[in-house]
């Protein structure tokens, strides 16, 4: 039977989509390259036996927040264990700072700079679901709120520009906003990584951090039920270069990149619309390390075992230092890590009295180097006696991790730059960028808003403008429970 609609790419943005088009009585059939469904929210054993670890996504800001997921009801369907301890950032001589998700707890422990860091947050915070809104769709579109929004502008100015120290007396608060900013994988100061710092810092102390658990493949799976509960199917081993390949459905999602949507469509689309996808950019890369342990990690700092993500190097001075060196096509002698222990709230990871831990560094684009050593000698900084826990090690080149996950251009987690620009041209200028001009065509990936993350957002957008435009359906589907 040829499906009303067919997905391609089964990462949380592709079943996002198919779930929606599902919940509204359309039969849906999805296709993914891979030998299982989830892209980069997948968990396996890549170290030993009895270790799981996330294969790229791990810690879930956004599962809480997420307009999709709340709809969706993902708390309800899986277990989300939030710490108390969001994240937290090591600094030399055993100090740390600390992202409790009580905000004011926080600003407490940070001394003189506690009470310019809760003036920061503290008018996120207070309309957490209206920055989010905000934040979670495309910015051409006049915002519902915009007092909130120009709050949130104004505090993304500050910390996007050379005055971003300005506020501040201390080394501790400007390097956990940093930490948090450096997810953005671009140089700092700028308006793009302040903006997804604040968004993530907001949601530290908002509804936290959580981690799912069994892992992130625990929410694909969630996805995947429901849309076989109603009357889908995930076709696996299935990689797809053209539309000609695909069944004569009315709708076409694609959660692949403006790249692969280029190529798979060809010459079906407008000249002028594929020369916009050619001008869409990649950004640099991540180099990941998987890491099965004896024992927690002694760090230097005892509070930071309570922490699911900690962020690791130095000084707001040093990382933004190791941004630059990486945006010039160089590896950072002292380089960013990015740091989960998933296992300290989850024992399903791990065997009795053991751990796992996920880490990732920031790369140039394409680099094949090995980031094993790199990852191992900063933890080392933080955490003296770190290597001799080690019991096994998996490591993935930027190189590598695009060869996993064709999304993920030269190691590009992102699916895409998130510069200023490409947050607003992504990948082109329109109100409803989901849709291209080839009919019954969308693109529900995360090249299109609101970009990266697992938030199931730019899915479930294309998925209600494919709704409207090709099915005339205008009443939202339910997708609860």
């Amino acid at each position: 039977m040829t499906p009303d609609a067919v997905v391609v790419g089964s990462g949380p943005n592709g079943l996002a989509a198919a779930v929606t088009l599902a919940r509204a009585g359309l039969s849906v059939r999805v296709y993914e390259a891979a030998s299982e469904p989830g892209g980069g929210a997948r968990t396996a054993e890549l170290t030993l036996p009895g270790f799981r670890h996330d294969v790229c996504s791990a810690v879930h800001p956004m599962a809480l927040a997420s307009p999709f997921f709340r709809a969706f009801g993902l708390e309800r369907r899986i277990e989300l264990r939030v710490p108390e301890l969001s994240y937290a950032h090591p600094l030399d001589g055993g100090r740390a700072g600390l992202g409790w998700r009580d905000l004011h707890r926080t600003a407490d422990e940070l001394g003189r700079d506690g009470r310019a860091y809760a003036r920061l947050l503290a008018p996120l915070v207070a309309y957490d679901d209206e920055v989010t809104e905000f934040t979670g769709s495309t910015l051409v579109r006049a915002p519902r709120h915009p007092l909130v929004a120009a709050r949130f502008g104004l505090a993304a100015l500050e910390q996007g520009s050379p005055a971003w120290n300005a506020r501040f007396r201390d080394e501790v608060a400007p390097a956990m906003l940093t930490g948090v900013a450096a997810h953005a994988i671009r140089p700092m100061p700028g308006l793009a990584t302040a903006g997804a710092g604040l968004v993530l810092t907001m949601h530290a102390h908002a509804r936290g951090w959580p981690i799912p658990v069994g892992g992130s493949g625990a929410i694909v799976g969630a996805l995947v039920d429901d849309l076989v509960a109603h009357g889908g199917e995930v076709v696996t081993d299935a990689a797809i270069d053209d539309l000609g390949a695909l069944p004569r459905a009315r709708a076409v999602l694609l959660d692949v990149t403006p790249r692969a949507l280029a190529r798979i469509a060809g010459r079906r689309l407008p000249d002028r619309y594929r020369r916009a996808l050619g001008r869409f950019r990649y950004g640099n890369a991540a180099a990941k390390v998987d890491f099965a342990l004896s024992g927690p990690v002694p760090w230097a700092s005892a509070a930071l075992a309570e922490a699911g993500t900690l962020h690791l190097g130095g000084t707001r001075d040093e990382i933004a230092a190791g941004e630059r060196e990486v945006a010039r096509g160089r590896h950072p002698a002292s380089p960013y890590v990015l740091v989960s222990q998933p296992s300290i709230l989850d024992p399903t990871r791990a065997p009795e009295g053991q751990h796992t831990l996920w880490t990732y560094t920031h790369v140039p684009a394409g680099s094949t180097l090995d980031p094993t050593e790199a990852v191992t000698r900063q933890i080392e900084r933080f955490a003296p006696g770190f290597r001799d826990l080690v019991l096994a090690a998996s490591a993935r080149s930027a190189a590598e991790m695009q060869a996993d996950n064709a999304n993920y251009i030269g190691g590009d987690i992102a699916s895409g730059a998130p510069t200023m620009l490409q947050l607003v041209r992504r990948p082109v200028v329109s109100p409803d960028p989901w849709r291209t001009p080839l009919r019954g065509l969308y693109l529900a990936s995360a090249s299109t808003p609101p970009g990266p993350g697992v938030h199931g957002l730019a899915g479930w957008h294309a998925a209600r403008s494919a709704l409207r435009h090709t099915f005339g359906v205008t009443v939202e589907p339910n997708l609860a429970p």
